[in-house]
């Protein structure tokens, strides 16, 4: 497309916020609630990859394969004519164990290693993983019918899929259910001492190799859920796990390690942000404008950077 023509084509679709917000007010809050039910499941992937990247200083390039990988458990489960929400209990189990073997095969050798080196391997298994299933499921889009049917609000204005208020509340729900165990058990303990300092932890008796596979173990889990929930929710294919390892990504670098609220509101806040450039500049724009976002972050994040430098200087 022509340079001149693509940017025509641009602001006609940027017109569609006018009439998007000052005409049709309720497109406005179905994009809205979209969003923020989106960005709920968004923030429980995120949290996984903070968890992880926060104890074992690894920046998984695999994310959004792993949560594939569990949407197609509870696909598996559909097929099989199991309701796909028990995914939600048996994919979590089972990506668990996939997290400690790829800890025990692969990511232990690159804990304490330069961050580009884990970025390297996590790549590696990414692709891996994307081959893989590929080969055992195809590569045709689908999806595990949940059945659960819509909820109408505003005088049938606004039509919310109860599939997607069941992914919130369940993403919800396991978010507080991490919590309470990071702060009550003793692993989770031994997982938050080893956060603050590997090092002291394993002085003071800690095994931080049992830390670190559980750790990984609990990120796998948790991607399981958002797939399973990604899967009756939304549709999946072997090779869309690069878009959820960028959102979660994103949602790290604005909120920071360690940080459960502010993962929840830049969950939320990309969510309604995707929603938005959905319903304004087209689904064709949907991704690209969270790659966008994603560069826009890191620039500021790098100019703020070098003006913190100058003033220390």
């Amino acid at each position: 497309m022509p340079p001149k023509k693509f940017w025509g084509h641009f602001f006609v679709k940027l017109s569609n916020m006018d009439f998007l917000v000052f005409q049709v007010p309720m497109l406005t809050i179905q994009a809205l609630l979209d969003g923020l039910l989106l960005g709920i499941l968004f923030a429980l992937i995120a949290y996984g990859m903070a968890l992880q990247w926060g104890v074992m200083n690894i920046i998984n390039i695999a994310q959004g394969d792993l949560v594939i990988l569990g949407g197609y458990i509870a696909y598996f489960m559909y097929l099989y004519g199991i309701h796909p929400a028990w995914g939600v209990i048996v994919a979590p189990i089972i990506m668990y164990f996939v997290g400690v073997g790829l800890y025990k095969l692969v990511i232990n050798k690159v804990v304490d290693r330069d961050l580009f080196i884990s970025i390297l391997a996590t790549f590696g298994i990414s692709i891996l993983f994307m081959q893989l299933m590929n080969f055992a499921f195809g590569a045709d889009v689908v999806l595990a019918n949940s059945g659960y049917g819509t909820t109408m609000l505003f005088d049938n204005s606004v039509t919310l899929p109860n599939s997607k208020i069941f992914s919130a509340f369940i993403s919800i729900l396991f978010a507080i259910c991490l919590v309470i165990y990071m702060k009550k058990s003793k692993l989770g303990r031994a997982i938050r001492a080893t956060a603050q300092n590997a090092r002291a932890a394993k002085i003071l008796g800690v095994d931080t190799e049992k830390v670190y596979a559980a750790t990984f173990g609990i990120n796998a889990a948790l991607c399981g859920v958002a797939g399973a929930l990604i899967s009756i929710t939304f549709t999946i294919h072997p090779y869309m796990g690069l878009p959820y390892t960028i959102r979660s990504f994103m949602i790290v670098i604005v909120a920071g390690l360690g940080n459960l609220p502010g993962v929840a509101l830049s969950g939320m806040g990309l969510g309604v942000f995707e929603e938005f450039a959905d319903y304004i500049l087209g689904t064709e724009f949907r991704i690209g404008s969270v790659f966008l976002l994603l560069v826009l972050i890191l620039v500021y994040r790098r100019f703020k950077l070098s003006r913190k430098r100058e003033y220390l200087k």
